[in-house]
């Protein structure tokens, strides 16, 4: 088996004060952009309508949309789908007017429409709605799987690993105003999933651990599994990484969304197995103890 790390011995768990520290920094950062900023909604969550155009001769985006905003018809938000195709966002008052707005804007251009998609907003705002839904329901399933596989201390880990990842990625798309559709969404669940499996990993070895050496400390313990697990998941994710990195690069404009999600999410998700979930056992662990020690004394 191919291992890229032997006989490690970091200590990660007693690290956990800076690694606690840097989370809630990117947590809190991600809050603030989240509430100033907001998110960029596609029309998925905000109504519109997306047209793929096909043109019979080259054309660049800056070319189409001035074609628009020379007929004073707004600044859609124009994406490269393929050789001289490109998919055009417009937000109509009527979405009828869709097909004229592009007529208008593309007269005198040899052009053929594709496809067209059209959401009203309330439809929009009930995806948008549902989606949260659908995020809140998975984490609560988590939360459920994990306290009946393993115990509730290792159910509080993950799912706060889970948040810790989706606020993080939320943050940064909110910062970098990147759109949010219904393909980043269905990367988000990837990420919840991605994510949840690596830490179910570290999870099973910990416990596999505390069987095997009855009396150590717990620290000590869940700082052996992780080093026993590293080699796995570094290889894990590496190969996952280079995979939505090189779709990230090279799949244009219409994938970028979906794949600069999943980057960051099996880094952060990689990052938050070993750093957050696991030496979360140990703060909650302490914590056990201490209300413990009450009832030791009365004995």
């Amino acid at each position: 088996m191919l291992q890229f790390f032997k006989n490690t011995h970091y200590d990660v768990v007693n690290k956990r004060r800076i690694t606690f520290g840097i989370s809630l920094a990117l947590i809190v950062l991600s809050l603030v952009s989240l509430f100033v900023r907001g998110l960029n909604y596609g029309i998925d969550f905000s109504g519109g309508a997306k047209m793929q155009v096909e043109f019979s001769q080259s054309i660049t985006a800056e070319e189409l949309r001035a074609k628009f905003t020379e007929k004073n018809l707004g600044n859609p938000e124009i994406k490269s789908s393929g050789l001289n195709e490109y998919m055009i966002t417009i937000n109509p008052e009527n979405l009828d007017d869709a097909n004229g707005i592009l007529e208008q804007a593309l007269g005198g251009t040899d052009y053929t429409l594709l496809q067209i998609d059209k959401i009203g907003p309330k439809i929009g705002q009930e995806l948008r709605s549902n989606s949260l839904k659908a995020v809140g329901i998975a984490l609560l399933l988590v939360l459920i799987y994990i306290t009946v596989r393993f115990e509730f201390h290792f159910a509080v880990g993950a799912v706060a690993a889970l948040a810790h990842d989706v606020l993080i990625t939320l943050g940064l798309f909110s910062i970098f105003q990147w759109e949010i559709s219904m393909p980043v969404l269905a990367a988000f669940l990837t990420i919840v999933g991605y994510s949840l499996n690596d830490t179910i990993v570290i999870f099973d070895r910990i416990r596999e651990d505390l069987k095997v050496h009855k009396g150590k400390p717990l620290a000590d313990i869940i700082n052996f599994s992780i080093n026993e697990s590293l080699s796995r998941t570094v290889i894990t994710s590496l190969t996952t990484f280079f995979v939505v990195i090189i779709l990230a690069l090279f799949g244009g404009q219409v994938l970028f969304g979906f794949s600069i999600a999943m980057v960051i999410g099996v880094i952060i998700g990689t990052y938050s197995s070993m750093f957050i979930a696991a030496p979360i056992l140990v703060v909650w662990g302490h914590k056990f103890k201490e209300k413990e020690k009450p009832l030791e004394k009365k004995k």
